[in-house]
């Protein structure tokens, strides 16, 4: 413990500042300014160091927070980025994009604000790469086994350095013209700019990691090729397929599930497309849906210019503080003000959608959502309290019901996720890892998946594994 009064003397949970709202919504640059090393410092002093660290038991990756935390307080950045890659691939992934379920968990939430992990993990790793400190880790010896992943999201990449820092010959084969998976094109610039992705993947090249763009499984090759081509085969495509609503109207034009939205946006900004198909200039937009893709939605298209942006959510506003239904150390479910709600935009909770409203000429003009009710356990619409709101554009930010099964021949399970066993082995010498075998999840827990599956596999191909893997979870935590 680096410092046993920190978290007495600082009780304040210190964030670096934003960057003015007027001026960030003329760019999809990252919204945060530089951080204050001072301000980290004291961050960092404010761990307990506990004696039963919860914030392990919240991070999937079981990350060593205290120990790197009191490492950045006593200014030794070399053992702090250490601490961090011993359990985490991709820190710069984590600490932009994941929810924190960390931070949840730290002892201090119980009656103060958490230490502020996130930043800390996202500023150890930044000025790791600024120091030189984080370089390519070349095996030391090749085994001769190879291994196909398919899929470059981050349980796929995951899996694809633990495997060949271990000695394997690896490929990722991805679908689309540049690797990262939805961490490329389904994540708006102002939350992830991808020079973070591009840096890691140029250590990944260094290390051995082969790279197939624009090769579609089913399309270009068969998984039964693969795996006759491969001693083992990794399906880590991700859960892709977004769910629907099937309501009146919804076959009129101007509704477009949030992916369909985002991704040529994303292109747009990385050179890989010259127009959008889907733009939200000038237009009433309607995001259906309040968790984060719909917050995406928000703020890319408050940048494009849209007239106006309302968010609808089914149930109740959240409480600001955690409730009596979500004790410590439980991920509680509180009001979320993201970077995006802060820069327009209205929010309307209790709203159920019951029918899309045409213009006579085929295409949306409103949507009808009558106030929310809770009958028999489900959520339903009050009948009488039916009205329009305005729209030109909706976009469906319902999340994803499943990894896309049309081109991958194996077993699906309830929920749509690819069957697996405890092993992530789906059949003989093909394993699943990632949202693809748990159904959506967290970035967090794709890395945590692509670790283990990775050490299964090295089991699979020589008979032991010098891999460190995350605990595997249980049933219950598969249905959660």
């Amino acid at each position: 413990m680096a410092d046993p009064h920190g978290f007495l003397t600082f009780t304040e949970r210190e964030l670096p500042a934003r960057r003015p709202v007027p001026i960030r919504l003329m760019d999809y640059s990252e919204i945060y300014e530089s951080g204050d090393p001072a301000q980290l410092r004291r961050q960092a002093s404010r761990c307990m160091d506990c004696g039963v660290p919860f914030c392990h038991q919240g991070c999937p990756l079981g990350n060593l927070i205290p120990e790197f935390n009191d490492a950045m307080y006593r200014g030794e950045l070399p053992r702090a980025v250490e601490l961090l890659h011993a359990t985490n691939n991709f820190p710069e992934f984590t600490g932009r994009v994941c929810p924190a379920p960390c931070e949840s968990a730290c002892v201090l939430g119980i009656n103060q604000p958490a230490v502020t992990i996130k930043q800390v993990e996202v500023s150890i790793v930044d000025q790791g790469f600024a120091a030189g400190l984080i370089t390519p880790v070349v095996p030391d010896r090749i085994t001769g086994q190879t291994v196909a992943v398919i899929g470059s999201g981050p349980a796929g990449l995951a899996a694809a350095q633990q495997l060949t820092r271990a000695g394997h010959t690896v490929v990722v084969y991805e679908r689309e013209d540049r690797l990262g998976g939805l961490l490329r094109y389904g994540i708006p610039d102002f939350k992830l700019q991808k020079h973070h992705i591009d840096r890691r993947l140029s250590q990944m090249r260094a290390e051995g990691t082969r790279f197939e763009t624009g090769v579609e499984i089913g399309r270009d090759i068969e998984l039964f090729e693969l795996r006759a081509r491969f001693d083992a085969v990794i399906v880590a495509t991700g859960a892709t397929v977004a769910r629907d609503m099937p309501l009146t109207g919804r076959d009129l034009d101007g509704i477009e599930f949030a992916m369909d939205f985002l991704v040529p946006s994303n292109r747009s900004q990385a050179g890989s497309a010259a127009e959008l198909p889907i733009d939200a200039a000038g237009k009433n937009v309607v995001i259906i849906g309040g968790g984060d893709t719909g917050a995406d939605c928000l703020g890319t298209a408050l940048r494009q210019g849209a007239a106006s942006v309302t968010t609808l959510a089914i149930g109740a506003k959240p409480p600001t503080e955690r409730g009596a239904d979500s004790p410590w150390p439980m991920v509680p479910r509180i009001f979320e003000v993201q970077s995006s709600h802060e820069e327009g935009g209205t929010r309307r909770y209790l709203a159920s959608t019951t029918r899309f409203v045409g213009d006579g000429a085929g295409r949306v003009r409103g949507i009808e959502v009558a106030e929310t009710r809770f009958a028999d356990g489900r959520r339903v619409p009050t009948p009488g309290t039916e009205h329009v709101i305005d729209a030109d554009l909706v976009l469906l930010a319902l999340g994803f019901s499943g990894p896309e099964t049309n081109s991958i021949d194996l077993d699906t399970r309830a929920g749509g996720a690819f069957e697996r066993d405890e092993d992530y082995a789906s059949i003989p010498g093909v394993f699943v890892a990632g949202d693809a075998g748990r159904g959506q999840s967290l970035i967090v827990w794709a890395i945590a998946e692509g670790r283990a599956a990775a050490a299964a596999v090295d089991r699979f191909l020589t008979g032991s594994t010098r891999l460190e893997s995350p605990v595997r979870p249980t049933d219950a935590e598969f249905k959660c």
